[in-house]
């Protein structure tokens, strides 16, 4: 199954967000480039990630990292192609996806794929840090568990666009009947990440098309009882356990 690209949106503060969809779980990676340095980063690398590659090859352009919302396995089956084309490229996630990210052979046979590995990353992904490419690549961090242990989002106030990764999608939620999933631990994240953005933050999730708080804030039948919190922004005492060994259910 091929990928696409697609332009995300305007770049008022010169970075350009590219969507690559692809593969069997349909999810969204994500190319960042600040424009007037040329610097690139890979946002959870699925299937599409060959075309990620392609895309750069075609300027000429290397990605300096690779970040992680969260290391369930159609967010990062595309690292062994990218760092295969470059070997020194950094990954880096959340402590709490350790379990995950170390464990991508057992997620394998739960959705019947061949195991591959991943290279060593760095667990430095912190709730309120901000991890900065180029001059305009500056991405708040958020911690927002609940579909993983260790969910992060990424947020380019300048730009007013967020990378929520599995957290919210248009008209829904992420799943959490994986191990480690927690729904009320993710209804409370979205309550204190989301919903506490201002309406007009692009949302730009793992799979599906782009949304607005406002919009969800609105018409997510899931959201419509939550109220905004502000409490408890690094999630202290409420990572959820690791990845365990059930299998799980298809879905997002």
């Amino acid at each position: 199954m091929c990928g696409r690209a697609a332009a995300v949106a305007p770049d008022p503060a010169a970075v350009r967000i590219e969507r690559f969809e692809g593969g069997p779980f349909a999810e969204n990676t994500y190319l960042l480039t600040c424009e007037s340095t040329g610097t690139r980063v890979v946002v959870d690398p699925g299937f599409a990630a060959r075309d990620v590659i392609r895309a750069l090859d075609l300027e000429g352009a290397a990605p300096e990292a690779i970040l992680l919302t969260h290391a369930h396995i159609d967010h990062v089956d595309g690292i062994p192609l990218l760092v295969q084309r470059w070997p020194d490229l950094p990954v880096r996630l959340h402590e709490r996806d350790r379990g995950y990210y170390e464990a991508v052979g057992k997620q394998a046979s739960w959705f019947g794929l061949a195991p591959f590995e991943l290279p060593e990353p760095t667990y430095d992904l912190d709730a309120s840090l901000t991890v900065s490419y180029g001059d305009e690549i500056d991405l708040a961090v958020r911690y927002a568990p609940g579909h993983a242990p260790g969910h992060v989002m990424f947020v380019h106030e300048a730009s007013s666009r967020a990378l929520v990764g599995d957290v919210v999608f248009r008209g829904s939620i992420g799943r959490t009947d994986l191990p480690g999933g927690d729904h009320d631990l993710l209804l409370r994240s979205i309550a204190r990440e989301v919903l506490t953005l201002p309406d007009d933050m692009e949302l730009l999730p793992g799979h599906g098309p782009a949304t607005t708080v406002a919009v969800e804030r609105r018409t997510n039948p899931f959201l419509r009882s939550l109220s905004v919190s502000g409490a408890g922004r690094d999630g202290s005492g409420s990572g959820g356990p690791t990845a365990g060994s059930g299998a799980p259910e298809g879905g997002r």
